[in-house]
């Protein structure tokens, strides 16, 4: 395929007569069948360019959606170690079990309304709408004067929380550059630890204030709606998804998003001629996007039962690989002599830092070794890890330097988890699942995490009081299975623009389809040709 005089990919097997009309080969790449990946190659884009650093800037308020949602999850769990904080509010061992649910429910009750929100209103609205939900949240908690106010903020900090969620994975992957999504839509899941870090942490430092006084917990109740504010402030200076502008039959205004932040302002670009022309072939105007309340197309036709399985696959095994956290540390600290509270919370605390560190570098080989390599290696890794502490676990009675062991590999674990799983959950679902179902299909996803959260958080602790450390046994044959279900089910994406994976789906068999590949040969002239392979 020649892109200085052809729109169309032009098919010829390799030869010596294909190679020598075009000129001399100065370069040979191996590509995917794809129209796109050939673009790329002919554009060669800077990744700082000035079009890109507004690009950047855009999708980053849509990461701020996932710093709300870090913010929300690991914020409750810390306070409920503060003895002024239970006081005042009366938590005992009896309601903080509902308490603490309180935002998984409204995660749950939220999912209903996240994705039809997202499609009627558009991505920008959708993080909007999310955002103030969850300010109200965050204010009825810090203002919270008794228990019935804090259920009510949790619970409404949940709703709001999955609504961002849905929203903003969509933006991301919709207005990523088809060059840099992988490591642009892995890192929405990525800046989850922006919230971590800052809450527990915060909470770690006002552990040491020697006073009675409530600003030592309402401060991190108040301090969850920080990302909210920015979006609620931020999300009206950027654009909306090209591709929900498609699928409201305004072309021009999607063509003009796309020559600003991927064309870099160039109106002849092939890179945007081709997603507005797979954009407008694949997004239709008439789709379940436009009726709220279908659902069905998620489970309508074999391939869309295809990708939501995967879209549940990444629920089940992205979060069923180990107990909360909060279980090991207790147990394994003081076994390992490790007695002091603020140790404690110092443990605690570094676990984030340390998986924003490892999510960062796994978005480094998103696009390297692949969806499916990295998923494989990571499921491997973790269900070793598990291994050792399972052993470690057993074994730790009276002896420091094992429970010490265990804690050492409990780190390695979560490295391991973040270096592939952390980017996956947002950028994996949010590539498999078409235009037209994406907002559904995430807000479902939110809904099975949660389902799954509420299974491991309740189970866990009964089971490990009746079978103890053979309970363990159970992840280290889970995270195994899941090697086993990526190896074989799970489409490599890739290298492929989001409508070029309709056709790999469609096909007879999408793990196979998904590996198709072409040669592209680089001639002197600056021309790309794609051949095939005899």
């Amino acid at each position: 395929m020649d892109f200085k005089t052809a729109d169309h990919a032009e098919t010829v097997h390799r030869t010596d007569t294909a190679t020598n009309e075009h000129g001399e080969t100065v370069g040979e790449t191996r590509i995917h069948e794809s129209r796109m990946e050939a673009a790329l190659l002919e554009e060669k884009p800077f990744a700082w360019r000035k079009s890109f650093l507004k690009l950047y800037a855009c999708i980053f308020v849509g990461y701020l959606c996932s710093a709300t949602n870090g913010f929300d999850a690991n914020t409750f769990g810390g306070l409920s170690a503060i003895p002024s904080f239970v006081d005042f509010f009366g938590i005992t061992a009896s309601n903080q079990g509902l308490v603490a649910a309180l935002y998984v429910i409204g995660n749950v009750a939220g999912s209903f309304f996240a994705g039809p929100c997202a499609d009627q209103y558009g991505r920008r609205i959708g993080m909007a709408i999310g955002s103030a939900i969850c300010i109200i949240g965050a204010v009825l908690q810090a203002a919270g004067q008794n228990l019935s106010t804090l259920m009510a903020g949790r619970f409404v900090l949940g709703m709001g929380a999955v609504l961002v969620q849905t929203a903003g994975p969509s933006y991301v992957v919709e207005m990523a550059y088809p060059k840099y999504r992988g490591q642009l839509t892995g890192g929405f899941q990525a800046c989850f630890f922006l919230g971590t870090i800052i809450s527990t942490w915060l909470e770690y430092g006002l552990n040491y204030c020697d006073t009675t006084s409530s600003f030592v917990w309402r401060i991190p109740l108040a301090v969850q709606g920080l990302p909210s504010i920015l979006v609620l402030i931020f999300v009206w200076f950027i654009p909306e998804s090209p591709r929900w502008y498609i699928g409201r039959d305004q072309h021009e205004k999607a063509r003009e998003i796309l020559v600003k932040y991927h064309g870099d302002g160039n109106p002849d670009s092939q890179v945007v001629a081709i997603e507005m022309e797979e954009m407008i072939e694949v997004i239709s105007i008439s789709g379940s996007d436009q009726r709220f309340w279908d659902f069905a197309p998620l489970f309508s036709t074999r391939s869309a039962r295809y990708r939501t399985f995967l879209v549940t696959c990444i629920a089940w095994f992205g979060q069923l690989d180990l107990p909360p956290t909060s279980y090991y540390f207790p147990l394994m600290a003081a076994t390992a002599g490790i007695t002091s509270v603020q140790t404690q919370l110092l443990l605690n605390a570094l676990q984030t830092p340390i998986m924003m560190v490892a999510a960062l570098c796994g978005l480094r080989f998103v696009e390297k070794l692949g969806r499916r390599k990295l998923l494989m290696f990571s499921s491997a890794g973790m269900s070793a890890s598990v291994i050792v502490i399972t052993a470690c676990t057993a074994n730790q009675a009276g002896k420091p330097a094992v429970g010490g062991t265990g804690v050492a590999f409990l780190y390695v674990f979560l490295v391991v988890f973040a270096f592939a799983w952390t980017p996956m959950q947002s950028l994996y679902p949010s590539e498999v699942l078409p235009f037209n179902t994406r907002a559904k299909g995430l807000a479902y996803m939110n809904f099975m995490v949660n389902c799954v959260n509420i299974l491991n958080t309740y189970v866990p602790p009964v089971a490990i009081t009746n079978s103890g450390w053979r309970f363990y046994i159970l992840y280290i044959v889970w995270d195994a299975f899941g090697v086993v279900i990526v190896y074989f089910f799970f489409v490599e994406t890739k290298g492929r623009n989001l409508e070029e994976l309709d056709q790999i789906f469609e096909s007879d068999h999408p793990v196979k389809a998904s590996f198709e590949t072409k040669t592209a040969l680089t001639k002197e002239d600056g021309t790309i040709k794609v051949v095939d392979h005899e």
